[in-house]
């Protein structure tokens, strides 16, 4: 009976400590084999990093230019956000399975109910935005853009003023740039120039109120446990 009890107060507790999870990519994270493996993919901010220069991007798909970084996967990385037009812009924001954006990003107001491992083409903020065969990357591919390339953190982009981390492979040196966009929450916009968190297409088993963002500051790259209904970038992948 006690072995019991202790064993449902741990499990709270956990699932207590996940839902301090905040908007501005601080707080408990799921478990991330890429974390284990320390500071080799990024560059932790503090000192002064030359920054890669951008390659021209491939000819676009569908409208849309991506970079080959050379990933084991073959994907390629759009240039963009979804609904931004130039690599230093925020884009949109979405909540994890829904494709439009709103005035206000409320538990309340979410509209998707479901727990798909993996979302749907038809609840795929990239397939309805972007069109072709581009899609929302999974944890699995975020993990290969992490573990695969280098990220730098910039206050300057390209001279442009805008912050965030230019992620360069290691494979053949090209890159791609996200920027700090924050995050929504209710009405107000956290974060933005300072964090950035970029929904993949893959729920947190474990915790199903939680879909798994890649989210970044000037400290470091993590995984986030994020609420669903929050308002976070998105960036498209093709095979």
């Amino acid at each position: 009976m006690m072995k019991n009890r202790f064993l449902f107060v741990a499990m709270l507790f956990a699932a207590l400590s996940l839902g301090f999870v905040s908007c501005d990519n601080k707080g408990n994270e799921p478990d991330d084999p890429a974390t284990e493996q320390g500071g080799s993919t990024e560059n932790n901010g503090g000192e002064e990093t030359p920054e890669p220069e951008t390659p021209t991007p491939a000819d676009p798909y569908n409208g849309h230019a991506y970079v080959d970084l050379g990933l084991p996967s073959g994907l390629k990385w759009a240039t963009c956000n979804v609904g931004a037009t130039t690599p230093k812009g925020y884009g949109d924001y979405f909540a994890w399975g829904e494709t439009a954006t709103k005035s206000e990003y409320t538990s309340e107001n979410y509209a998707y109910t479901e727990n798909s491992e993996i979302l749907p083409l038809s609840n795929d903020a990239v397939v309805v935005n972007m069109g072709g065969s581009w899609r929302m990357p999974t944890y699995e591919e975020q993990t290969e853009l992490r573990t695969e390339c280098t990220w730098t953190w910039t206050d300057d982009y390209n001279g442009t003023g805008v912050a965030g981390r230019i992620v360069t492979s290691k494979i053949n040196g090209n890159s791609i740039f996200l920027p700090a966009a924050g995050c929504r929450d209710g009405s107000g916009l956290d974060g933005a120039g300072a964090g950035g968190g970029y929904w993949s297409s893959s729920l947190n088993t474990d915790y199903s109120g939680y879909a798994y963002s890649l989210g970044f500051d000037s400290d470091g790259v993590n995984w986030n446990g994020s609420y669903r209904y929050y308002g976070r970038s998105v960036r498209g992948v093709i095979e």
